[in-house]
This record gives structure tokens, C-alpha cells and sequence, in this order.
């Protein structure tokens, strides 16, 4: 019962032996050190901690020694993928005034500041949908108007020359119809049947080979255990086709893309709390994005190319929405990644 409660917190419990040899570690406890516990109980703080910031190793030592707990913040914990930035708390559990085991408490920070970024990205993401959205639907009515009056008039006349004119204004018309349609986003609700994640990144992969020139490197590496997930097959390779297009077109058609999937644990989308989720990465190793646009790149109309609309990272974010996923993207020069995080599950509130 006891381990069922740990298993669930979402800071990484660990417990060592006097001589500092981890004897357990909980599930997030796994996911910080993206490990098994098989692999890390009976190894030693010392290797544990190896690459890490000095001061925990420090800390957990004089916690020790002193048999007292002891607190620290902002410290930095090297994993095999990436660092993450944590709040240190060691408690010695002292028997007979002895000190037998120690219990730390390692909770990360970056991930509280990842959602709540991702919280506050969404709530923008959503207030200027809107804003688009009320915008795109007065703008449709006066067009309708606009053009059905083109018609008419071109019913009306005989010249040619004239005519010409009349089938310019029917011809923008219909072409800023199409462009309010898009600023308005997806219309319909997700038709979700069970499927496999794979078979709408086969789809994406065949697409963007069809259109992309043979300079183009397309690369997959999927995780094969990854069960089926409910979700709308279309909306999905719509939402991973727009991000892979703006991928290729950053490189111009030359380069490397790479298709990814794992599995994630303990995702936050919202206020939901998802056990397990898929995680998607769609890699280029193109120029990457601007850092000053980072944080607007999911708003309609923002594009970094010169003949682009800027809807289409958007009308992904709102697909994926609908799927109650989230994507991020992080990116620097030679290494873009965007990933799309998809549960397995219902959340918890």
C-alpha cells in the first residue's frame, strides 16, 4: 500500500542505507533518473550523483553525519538525456539514536515551471483563437456579399475585357474565403476510433516523401510497445503533417527528419494529470527558430517565411487540443524538435 502511495507522487522519493547504497526509489524517482529501479537499487550515492551539482552529494552526507535534516534549492541533477534543476530535502531516520536509512526528497522545479509555461502559453494560444476566429467570421459576411455581387454583375456584361475584371474580384474572393476558413480552425469534432500512432506517422512519412525533393533524409525510430490510442485519424495527420511541412520547408527540402515515439509518464496538459501518454518528436536538423519567436509561433498569423500564412502550427495546436495533448517545441541551430504528447488514459483532476 505504502509503495502505491509513493509510486504516485509526482517528487522522486529514494531511500539509502547508512553507507548511502540506494536501497528504493520511487516511479518519479525512475523518470528523473531515466532509469529502472532495477538497474539503479545497489549502486551508491557517489555514482548516482557522479555528474551531478557537488552540493547534493555534499548535502546528503551532512545529513548524515549530523543525523538532521537538511534542505537546498535550485540544484542540478545530470541525467543521460538532459540535466533537470531540483529541490534537494534529505530526512535521516534515526533508530536508537542511530541513524539507519536516509530518505531524500528530490522534487523538479523545471518541470512545475514547464507546466505552468505550457498553462499560460495555452491560455494565450486560446484568447487570440478567438480573437481570429471573431475576427475571420465578420470579415466572411461582407465577402459574401462582395462576391455575390462580382456575380451578378458579370451576368450583366458583354465586354470581355470587362468580364476579366469582374472574374478577379469572384477569383479573391473565393481565395480569402479559403484563408478566413483556415483562420477559423478545425470546425468539427474529433471522430475518434482506436488506432496505432504508427500508422498515422507512415502516413505523414509517405506524404512529405511525395512532396519533398530525394535531398531529403526521412528517418523513423518507434517504440513498438506503444499500445493503440483514441483519437481522430485525420485531425492527427493533418496537426503532424503541418509541423513536418514547416520543417522541411526550413530546410529547404535538404536535410534530416526524424520521426520519434516513446512512451512518457506523467504528463500535465490543462489541469489533467495523465499517468501515461505518447510522446511524438518530429526532429530537423535545419536552421531552427528565432528565439524572439519561440514564444509565438503557435499564434495564427505569425510565420517566419515571406509566402507562409502562419496557420499552420496553430491549427495543429488547436487539433491536438481537441485530443486533450499538448506540443512543445524547443529548438537551436542544427536541432529542432517538436513534440506532440497524446494520453493514454482519462486524467485525474
Amino acid at each position: 500500500m505504502y509503495k502505491r502511495i509513493l509510486d504516485n507522487l509526482n517528487c522522486a522519493i529514494l531511500l539509502f542505507d547508512r553507507n548511502l547504497i540506494l536501497t528504493y526509489i520511487n516511479t518519479s524517482g525512475e523518470i528523473l533518473f531515466a532509469d529502472s529501479a532495477h538497474h539503479l537499487v545497489g549502486h551508491s550515492a557517489d555514482e548516482l550523483f557522479k555528474f551531478s551539482d557537488s552540493a547534493l552529494l555534499d548535502n546528503l552526507k551532512q545529513s548524515l553525519a549530523m543525523a538532521e535534516p537538511l534542505v537546498d534549492r535550485a540544484l542540478t541533477v545530470t541525467r543521460t538525456t538532459h540535466n533537470a534543476t531540483i529541490n534537494f530535502s534529505a530526512t535521516p531516520l534515526v533508530v536508537d539514536e542511530h541513524v539507519n536509512e536516509i530518505l531524500l526528497e528530490l522534487q523538479q522545479v523545471d518541470n512545475h515551471l514547464r507546466i505552468s509555461k505550457e498553462e499560460q502559453l495555452l491560455t494565450q494560444h486560446n484568447t487570440a483563437r478567438l480573437l481570429v476566429r471573431g475576427l475571420a467570421h465578420e470579415i466572411k459576411n461582407p465577402l459574401g456579399g462582395l462576391r455575390g455581387a462580382a456575380q451578378l454583375l458579370d451576368l450583366e456584361l458583354d465586354d470581355p475585357e470587362l468580364k476579366e475584371y469582374t472574374q478577379i474580384i469572384i477569383a479573391e474572393s473565393d481565395r480569402l474565403q479559403g484563408l478566413m476558413d483556415k483562420m477559423l480552425g478545425p470546425n468539427k469534432l474529433p471522430n475518434k476510433k482506436t488506432l496505432n500512432i504508427h500508422e498515422v506517422l507512415e502516413r505523414v512519412r509517405q506524404l512529405v516523401h511525395a512532396e519533398s525533393s530525394s535531398t531529403l533524409t526521412i528517418i523513423n525510430d518507434y517504440d513498438p510497445s506503444i499500445p493503440d490510442i483514441y483519437a481522430d485519424k485525420d485531425q492527427l495527420i493533418q496537426a503532424i503533417l503541418n509541423i513536418a511541412r514547416n520543417a522541411m520547408q526550413a530546410m529547404d527540402g535538404k536535410g534530416e527528419l526524424l520521426f520519434k515515439t516513446r512512451i512518457y509518464r506523467h504528463m500535465t496538459a490543462g489541469r489533467k494529470r495523465y499517468k501515461l501518454a505518447v510522446k511524438c518528436d518530429i526532429i530537423d536538423n535545419g536552421p531552427g527558430i528565432d528565439a524572439s519567436m519561440m514564444s509565438q509561433i503557435f499564434y495564427p498569423m505569425i510565420t517566419g517565411r515571406a509566402d507562409g500564412t502562419g496557420l499552420g502550427l496553430s491549427i495543429a495546436q488547436s487539433l491536438i487540443n481537441q485530443h486533450n495533448g499538448l506540443i512543445e517545441c524547443n529548438s537551436e541551430p542544427g536541432n529542432t524538435v517538436f513534440s506532440i504528447f497524446l494520453p493514454l488514459e482519462a486524467g485525474n483532476d
